[in-house]
């Protein structure tokens, strides 16, 4: 992928000075210090030799480096969030297994002890990282319906593999059980439902009053499957990208919030297309039929999601239109 971000050290969102972020959440004084500290773990924990790096990005308590190298060029990610560095791992594991089954995903790279993540220290702080492949490749273009189908099909498939997959490092640090979609709807109805579309609010109160339980299992699911994750050549998909939100969930709750969240990027924050969440899921349904459960709910779901995203205030991106058109 040829990054969308300037050379240098940016933030991914935030308004926040990268430099002061990178200082107080990482420990490194500036960006030469923070990739002469790269170098060095790569070549450490690697034995990767690092010739230029050329950018570093900042995500809350996350960072993502492109390098060049004498493998060709990689992408690392590290992180500082101490409690999520067990999941990391897991969620190393489970791209390396998925990349067996023939998914599309960057696969990390193992290190000279054979481990996909890797605990390196910055001063005392330790930082959990991984080492990926660059894949070659352009964000998803929402606007291409050919290309849409295709990831709606691809998301299917991705179902398909994580079904067979049940690491206890990814269930959740509660480890409680996924709750009835009608109970979670229907309790953020009635407590937290900040009321800015209320014709929305009450279709959508009406849509799921006598739908039944869905007829499906939980199981992994991928939580975050949008353009900013979805990497393609021409119209096919080359690579998913960012298991880092993967939870068990329903199935139909994924192919919805992708439906509702797939044209949204980085700081560009849009609702999607009808037209596009029909590509979507038609790609879908092309691999994987839904249940019919799973069709009742599907819509009732986008719905919900798409309220969710109404902000306060100024609406700018056109959220609010968005659930009203969809409710009508």
């Amino acid at each position: 992928m040829v990054p969308v971000f300037p050379r240098g050290l940016s933030m991914l969102w935030e308004s926040t000075n990268p430099t002061a972020a990178l200082q107080a959440r990482f420990g490194f004084d500036d960006f030469d210090h923070a990739a002469r500290w790269l170098s060095d773990a790569l070549a450490d924990r690697w034995a990767i030799e690092v010739r230029a790096c050329d950018r570093i990005l900042i995500s809350s308590g996350n960072a993502i480096a492109w390098v060049q190298t004498g493998r060709g060029p990689l992408v690392v990610k590290w992180s500082v969030l101490q409690d999520e560095f067990v999941k990391l791992a897991a969620t190393a594991d489970l791209i390396h297994a998925l990349d067996q089954q023939g998914v599309p995903v960057a696969a990390p790279v193992r290190s000279v002890h054979g481990d996909r993540r890797v605990v390196v220290r910055s001063g005392l702080l330790p930082l959990s990282m991984t080492v990926l492949p660059a894949v070659e490749g352009d964000l998803l273009d929402v606007t291409d319906q050919t290309a849409v189908h295709a990831a709606g099909a691809c998301l299917a498939r991705l179902h398909l593999a994580l079904s067979s997959h049940d690491d206890p490092r990814l269930q959740g640090c509660d480890r409680r059980p996924v709750p009835d979609l009608g109970s979670s709807v229907e309790g953020w109805l009635s407590a937290d439902d900040p009321g800015r579309t209320p014709g929305a609010s009450a279709r959508l109160r009406d849509l799921i009053a006598d739908l039944p339980a869905i007829d499906a299992p939980v199981q992994l699911i991928h939580r975050d499957y949008r353009s900013a994750n979805i990497l393609t050549a021409g119209r096919q998909i080359v690579a998913v990208l960012d298991f880092d939100d993967v939870r068990p969930h329903y199935c139909v709750y994924d192919l919805a919030h992708a439906a509702t969240m797939l044209a949204t990027r980085f700081t560009d924050w849009s609702p999607t297309p009808r037209r596009t969440r029909e590509s979507l899921q038609a790609g879908y349904r092309s691999v994987r039929r839904l249940t019919p459960a799973e069709e009742l709910w599907l819509e009732p779901l986008i719905l919900w999601l798409g309220i969710g995203q109404v902000p306060p205030g100024d609406d700018p991106a056109g959220w609010a239109k968005a659930v009203s058109v969809s409710s009508g």
